[in-house]
């Protein structure tokens, strides 16, 4: 069967392989993301090709490579080109799934080929070399592994020195000196025996997907015609959700409708490791913020909110703070987010900034509550995350420069660690302690949604704080959280621990 094209879909070359089969020709497959095309994969393939008759690489699809931000560095058409005009190669294909199981069930090579590098199976984070495996001796099919020499194209990618600031290589830097990988990958481990009570709102966030058809005939009204709708977990039930993956216990307390209005969608979008205690707030509904959404370039609209933002009666008020003195004394690490819709009372807040247990806020200023919030009742907090916008609001002050500011809200906060958030100008992290500032870029320089970034960087930074890891670590890891939210819409997914640690694994090669 001759192919004029080495670049083939699924389909197409399962049918040559089958062909080929049938004649005695043995098939090897490799499998990766090949991007930066170097000597270290071009020895690869050619030492595959000797173990069988036909060599056929897939690629990992753009949208599941997992090498942190900025990567791939040549996309899936370009990488599709490079293998293919190798001659080793016989025949290239794309692999829109997030692992190389599937395409080796459903190809059935005799060889499933991978580097030196995975000889060890305990050193491949993600854990899926064994699942390769699996699936390759399924069918009868044998995994080997070549002995050409190693190189990576993260560190030739990184080495380039032109996709991070200066600073940002001097925390890459900072970090090296302090943690090996395994370091990490075992700090990452302990974080799991944390016992973790999230503090806040639960939100419905609703997202109505709209067509626009053009302003009215009638009024200068512009109209919409609503097409699809999803609704996703917001608020604190999202950060319960974020560090899910990464503690084993996490208790949500948190406030539902009066009637319970979504609490069934609440509950079963929870993970099961997440116990979820709540107050029925009177005369108040579930939150849900519905947003309309232009289904082509996925831009806001506008946004009708279902709410009640008049503080928690006298009664219920008392009930929380039961409740919170009770939950604190079990739990070693305390996460708030404070959206100011009543749920957290200023006497509530104070009590709070009270305990004595290691305490993360993020005290939000939006639409709903400018110009009547302030994050003036968390004194003595351990870490607080804040973006610009609210720091400037926050001081009154639209023109001092903002490393100034950090250090006049720490002092009187009496805060420890700082964060402000900049958009794509990244994040800065003061620890008041040492007086020290830590910077990171914005891995994310075009979000897909902004909502919910920053409830994932305090999910995750405070979990690394907490174990007292290197501020430099946790910043990191807090702005990855912080870009993998910003990629999908609201908090349709969680923070992913497996693709946290690869990004962290391939950013410090």
């Amino acid at each position: 069967m001759k192919i004029e094209n080495k670049i083939l879909n699924p389909d197409k070359l399962k049918k040559i392989v089958q062909y080929e089969k049938k004649k005695g020709k043995r098939i090897v497959l490799c499998h990766g993301t090949f991007d930066l095309l170097h000597i270290g994969h071009i020895k690869h393939f050619k030492e595959a090709k000797k173990l069988g008759d036909i060599l056929i690489v897939t690629l990992t699809s753009d949208k599941f490579v997992n090498k942190g931000p900025g990567r791939p560095h040549f996309n899936e058409g370009q990488r599709l080109e490079a293998i293919s005009s190798l001659s080793a190669v016989d025949y290239v294909s794309l692999n829109n799934e997030t692992t190389a199981v599937k395409i080796i069930k459903f190809l059935k090579p005799n060889i499933y080929c991978k580097g030196p590098d995975y000889t060890n199976q305990k050193l491949d984070t993600t854990g899926e070399i064994v699942n390769e495996k699996k699936a390759t001796q399924s069918y009868g099919g044998k995994i080997l592994f070549t002995k050409s020499e190693m190189y990576s194209s993260s560190k030739l990618v990184n080495s380039s020195r032109n996709i991070y600031s200066k600073e940002m290589l001097k925390n890459f830097s900072q970090i090296k000196n302090l943690y090996n990988f395994d370091q990490i990958k075992l700090l990452v481990k302990k974080i799991k025996k944390l016992n973790v009570l999230v503090i806040g709102e639960t939100i419905i966030d609703e997202y109505i997907f709209c067509e626009a058809l053009g302003k009215s005939g009638k009024e200068p009204l512009l109209t919409f015609k609503d097409l699809t709708g999803e609704k996703y977990l917001g608020g604190s039930a999202a950060i319960a959700r974020h560090i899910s993956e990464f503690c084993n216990k996490i208790t949500l307390l948190s406030s539902i409708g009066e009637k319970k209005e979504n609490f069934k969608q609440i509950n079963n979008n929870l993970p099961r490791n997440v116990k979820f205690e709540f107050i029925k707030k009177k005369d108040s509904p579930t939150i849900v913020k519905k947003r309309f959404i232009d289904k082509i370039s996925l831009n806001k609209v506008f946004g009708v909110y279902s709410l009640n933002d008049e503080n928690l009666n006298k009664k219920q008020e008392n009930e929380l703070i039961k409740k919170i003195k009770k939950l604190s004394n079990i739990h070693d690490l305390i996460i708030v987010s404070d959206y100011g819709h009543g749920f957290i009372t200023n006497k509530i807040a104070k009590i709070i900034a009270k305990n004595k247990k290691f305490l993360a806020v993020n005290a939000q200023i939006n639409s709903a509550n400018i110009g009547y919030r302030t994050i003036e009742n968390y004194k003595k907090v351990n870490f607080i995350v804040i973006n610009q916008k609210e720091l400037r609001h926050e001081l009154r002050d639209s023109q001092t420069k903002i490393e100034i500011l950090m250090k006049i809200l720490s002092k009187r906060q009496k805060i420890t660690n700082l964060i402000v958030t900049r958009g794509v100008d990244g994040a800065i992290l003061f620890n008041s302690k040492n007086n020290k500032f830590n910077y990171c870029d914005a891995f994310t320089k075009f979000a897909v949604d902004k909502v919910g970034a920053g409830d994932a960087m305090l999910s995750i930074t405070a979990l690394f704080l907490k174990l007292k890891a290197s501020n430099e670590l946790s910043l990191l890891a807090g702005s990855l959280a912080a870009s993998q939210s910003s990629m999908t819409l609201a908090n349709k997914t969680s923070v992913n621990k497996i693709s946290l640690l690869k990004s962290i694994e391939h950013i410090l090669k």
